[in-house]
């Protein structure tokens, strides 16, 4: 196959949607996507493994990353998150007893980081978590946060499509 003929077939449009996959960027950035992975395994050190996949779906609904929704949700189903809990995870905020006041926290900080929507994260959102976390953990919830981010721009970017690796 020719480059060009294999630029074509990954750009293509499989599903008619006009939203067909652009590259597989980690064929391209070896180096960034092994660093990436890195990265991952490092910030999420620590920190309860459901409250990871909330995380990352939290911030994969509001980017709008289907690959990454459709990953973090199976993972979360396999770390033993009940589907109810899933599905209200868009809502949190209206659905919050379902979620511990340590993960309503960890939410809002999710969701400003990820909106960055007055420039900075507020005080207030900050020192919800701070009171829920101790410094350590805190750390390590920056950094899960800030690792999908990363990730859904890669995906975002690239067009990846759910459910294939």
């Amino acid at each position: 196959m020719t480059t060009e003929a294999a630029k074509s077939e990954t750009r293509g449009d499989e599903r008619g949607d006009g939203h067909g996959p652009r590259m597989l960027w980690a064929q391209h950035a070896p180096a960034v996507f092994k660093a990436m992975i890195a990265l991952d395994a490092a910030a999420k050190r620590g920190l309860d493994p459901v409250l990871v996949e909330l995380i990352r779906i939290r911030a994969s609904q509001i980017n709008h990353c289907a690959f990454c929704l459709d990953m973090h949700i199976a993972e979360a189903r396999k770390a033993g998150e009940s589907e109810e809990r899933i599905a209200l995870l868009a809502a949190w905020e209206e659905a919050a007893g379902f979620y511990t006041e340590k993960e309503q926290a960890a939410l809002a900080l999710t969701e400003a980081i990820t909106v960055l929507t007055e420039g900075f994260v507020p005080d207030a959102v900050y020192d919800r978590a701070a009171a829920h976390f101790d410094d350590d953990e805190l750390a390590q919830l920056i950094a899960t946060i800030t690792t999908i981010n990363a990730w859904n721009r890669f995906a975002v970017t690239t067009r990846r499509i759910p459910g294939q690796g």
